[in-house]
């Protein structure tokens, strides 16, 4: 009887209430009940296709690879957008009102949607039939730019409300403000309140004014157009409102907002360029963050710290920059970049045309207006001239090797004219020079030979003329830096610095037509090791290495981390006829100066991601903690090694090798081609030149017991450098400038001979022993101490061999015109 009456009246409900709906009063009825249906059809079926706000506890903000020295200068940043995250405690108060007056007022009122906004744009809608206001509170815009796209639809605008309440229930209001105010855009490739306060005003946060605050807050409704660098005068009239926004609010008071829209706005894009200029190791930490982690991991945040000493590196740009354009003055003016017909031109237009000029440190660039017998006037940009007199344009005048003059050659007296397009750099007098981007490129590498921590490193005179890295990526000919590493196998193998080498012409077999000679053309007969090598003699050092054996002095070389298969197994082998990049010479020349151990280079210190963890830290194994160089008394090895638990390197080679080979290449700085080293007065410095056929490379390697460091000059294209550009010029200038500024204030360091080597008194010429005071005292291994020839013994009757030429009454040899060459 129930179950019939209740279905009676529910059948009777459902009637009435099918016939008020179709009733003419149950109009505005129908379209609610539709409303309602559609409304709960829409978030049955979007909810659960909507993403998890839970994401956003995890969101990752894009922010640039930065890369710094070791003392946390910045060094480069790579990335697509400008970045720096800031936590809500670090954001001003100032600068949260000024948001919150032009964004979402009552943005800790309410629970992520805004009823009252809402309904302003409803209004606005129905009066107008466009979508013009989107009500949108911050929650909501923060929940659109993350997760949905910004298109105006009513299906984007009901998942944007689905997913705010979502927000709200997951984040704090404090949470939602911190991640909308990093996160935001503000033009000019800058994301984030933090960082558009570095571009626009050059400041931190806590640094800015409230006409500051109010610009910043009114940039993000029209990023791209209306910022205050691209639009001022809309910028202006944005910022105006919004600090009548925080005067109606109560943010500020009368007086505030009366100063503020006084104030002149100050906005500019500030590009503030690295700390510390090092391009070319910036560029290599880019490829490794992107060999190991991804492409996508340059806009991880990633911070890295190099291995870079700042003033080192800031020492090595200046000495091969001064090595280059030192060389390009010696050899003579090569002409302008370009030249350009002024004729009806506007300074407006010039400084258009100098704006697109490629900017090299130091050399500004410029366009000849005027040349008179008195000197040349040159528009350098922004309404401003400079003159160059008589006198500074003389040495460009003689036009010295025209075969590197670009152009039409010129007749006269004037190297420039008008419309000419040049470069100029001030100098320590403050005058202005005619100083051309180098043709001839150049090179420095200087590491820490204790572990191979690289502390310097310049790959051509500006990373932002060239991207090519000489130092790292180049492979060239060493030439005769290149011996020593057979010297030391033939120490090895049962020679003696005081060893007897046959410096004549080379015995070769089969049909080989090589003909090798030394650079000056002659033979000096038997010479020591030591001569040899200090003189840097080809052929000495030819039959050095066909005694020794060539796969004997392949194997013995594989240990200082050379690759084989990039040496050629013949003889010119010892010439340095291999390629090498500066670096792995580098690597090379650490085993002798740290005592005989194998270090790998390296330049990434430590990797920390965008939350500030450490996710890689380097630890290098080192060399012998107790047993080389000291200084003050202290062996230079020991710092700081049980404390960074690093492991011990690989001894390679014997120490008394290396000892000795430190003792010959002293002998190459004493009395061989590297002379020129000797104006630094450190009896701690030893180096090697080495220069290539026809004088294309030019380079010199050296050590002392802080530092490893290779220069390299030449032309890109294989060009010839010129007569007299060898090791010891060209590239031992650059080597000496450097290490100048790198052991300043430093202690020279001294070496005690390991055990197992004795003093032995022979005499210079003929290698044997002798008691003669004008005997000179040699160590040499223990164990060949009765056998100072060597496996080979090469003897002569006296002083002198028959048919030696010796200077006039000194019964020696007398030294080369040319002591270092290829071949």
């Amino acid at each position: 009887m129930n179950k019939t009456n209740n279905g009676v009246q529910s059948r009777s409900a459902s009637h009435w209430f099918l016939q008020l709906v179709g009733s003419g009063l149950g109009a505005p009825l129908q379209i609610l009940t539709l409303g309602l249906v559609g409304a709960g059809i829409f978030v049955a079926v979007t909810l659960p296709e909507l993403p998890d706000v839970q994401t956003l506890r995890d969101v990752q903000l894009q922010e640039p690879l930065r890369v710094y020295s070791t003392d946390g200068r910045l060094i480069g940043e790579f990335g697509i957008e400008r970045r720096r995250p800031v936590s809500i405690r670090q954001i001003p108060p100032l600068v949260i009102d000024a948001f919150l007056a032009t964004e979402d007022s009552r943005f800790f009122e309410h629970r992520g949607i805004d009823t009252q906004g809402l309904g302003r744009a409803v209004l606005s809608y129905l009066s107008t039939g466009e979508k013009a206001q989107g009500g949108s509170t911050i929650s909501m815009q923060l929940t659109r730019n993350v997760f949905l796209s910004p298109e105006k639809t009513f299906q984007r605008k009901l998942a944007e409300v689905l997913l705010t309440l979502h927000v709200e229930q997951t984040l704090t209001k404090e949470e939602i403000l911190e991640l909308y105010l990093n996160q935001i855009f503000f033009g000019h490739r800058a994301y984030g309140v933090s960082a558009a306060a570095a571009f626009y005003y050059d400041k931190p946060l806590d640094r800015l004014t409230i006409a500051e605050a109010a610009m910043l807050a009114g940039i993000p409704k029209a990023p791209s157009t209306n910022n205050p660098v691209t639009n001022p005068e809309r910028a202006l009239e944005r910022r105006d409102y919004i600090l009548g926004r925080m005067l109606e609010l109560g943010y500020i008071d009368a007086g505030q907002h009366a100063a503020a829209i006084a104030t002149p706005d100050t906005a500019q894009a500030h590009r503030p360029g690295p700390d510390l200029e090092a391009g070319y190791i910036a560029e290599m930490v880019r490829a490794e963050i992107v060999r190991f982690y991804g492409e996508e991991a340059i806009n991880r945040g990633y911070r890295v710290t190099t291995t870079l000493e700042p003033r080192l590196q800031v020492a090595a740009q200046e000495a091969v920059r001064r090595a280059l354009r030192q060389y390009d003055r010696r050899h003579g003016y090569r002409g302008p970049e370009a030249t350009l017909d002024l004729a009806g031109l506007s300074e407006v237009e010039l400084d258009a045309y100098l704006d697109e000029v490629t900017r090299v440190p130091d050399l500004v660039p410029g366009l000849v207006t005027r040349v008179s017998s008195v000197g040349a006037e040159i528009y350098i940009g922004g309404g401003e001239q400079v003159e160059l007199s008589r006198k500074a344009l003389s040495w460009a005048r003689t036009q010295r090797n025209l075969a590197r003059w670009q152009g039409e050659r010129r007749r006269g007296p004037h190297a420039v004219a008008v419309g000419d397009l040049v470069r100029l750099r001030r100098s320590s007098k403050g005058d202005w020079v005619l100083t051309p981007i180098p043709a001839v490129s150049g090179a420095l590498v200087s590491l820490d030979p204790h572990d191979g921590a690289v502390r310097a490193l310049v790959g051509g005179y500006a990373f932002s003329d060239s991207k090519f890295n000489r130092a790292v990526d180049m492979r060239r000919q060493p030439g005769s830096s290149f011996k020593p590493f057979v010297y030391a196998t033939a120490l090895e193998r049962g020679w003696t610095p005081v060893s007897l080498l046959r410096d004549q012409a080379v015995k070769l077999t089969g049909n080989q037509r090589w003909n090798p000679k030394n650079a000056d053309h002659r033979e000096l007969g038997p010479i020591s090791m030591r001569k040899a090598l200090a003189l840097s003699r080809n052929l000495a050092s030819i039959n050095l290495l066909q005694s020794v054996g060539l796969e004997e002095a392949q194997t013995y070389i594989r240990r200082f981390g050379f690759d084989t298969q990039a040496l050629p197994l013949g003889l010119s082998m010892v010439l340095g006829t291999g390629e090498l990049a500066p670096v792995k010479l580098a690597e090379g020349y650490a085993v002798f100066a740290n005592g005989g151990y194998h270090v790998t280079p390296y330049f990434i210190q430590r990797i920390e991601d965008g939350d500030g963890q450490i996710v890689f830290e380097a630890r290098p194994a080192r060399a012998c903690p107790d047993c080389w160089y000291k200084t003050g008394g202290t062996s230079a090895t020991t710092r700081g090694l049980a404390a960074q638990g690093q492991g011990l390197a690989e001894r390679v080679i014997d120490p008394r090798t290396a000892y000795q080979m430190t003792s010959l290449l002293r002998e190459v700085i004493e009395r061989g081609t590297g002379t020129r080293a000797k104006k630094l007065e450190r009896p701690d410095i030893v180096g090697k030149t080495g220069t290539t056929n026809d004088i294309r490379d030019s380079w010199f390697a050296g050590y002392q017991a802080e530092f490893v460091t290779i220069a390299w000059m030449g032309f890109d294209d294989f060009g010839k450098l010129g007569r007299g550009e060898e090791g010891g010029k060209a590239a031992l200038g650059m080597w000496v400038d450097f290490m100048e500024q790198a052991l300043d204030g430093r202690p020279v360091a001294t070496l005690d001979p390991p055990s197992g080597l004795v003093e032995v008194r022979v005499d210079p010429d003929r290698g044997v022993e002798t008691k003669a005071k004008s005997g000179v005292v040699e160590l040499v291994q223990e164990e060949y101490r009765d056998a100072l020839l060597g496996p080979e013994p090469i003897r002569v009757a006296g002083p002198a061999t028959a048919g030696e030429r010796t200077d006039r009454g000194s019964g020696r040899p007398p030294a080369p015109r040319v002591m270092d060459d290829l071949f």
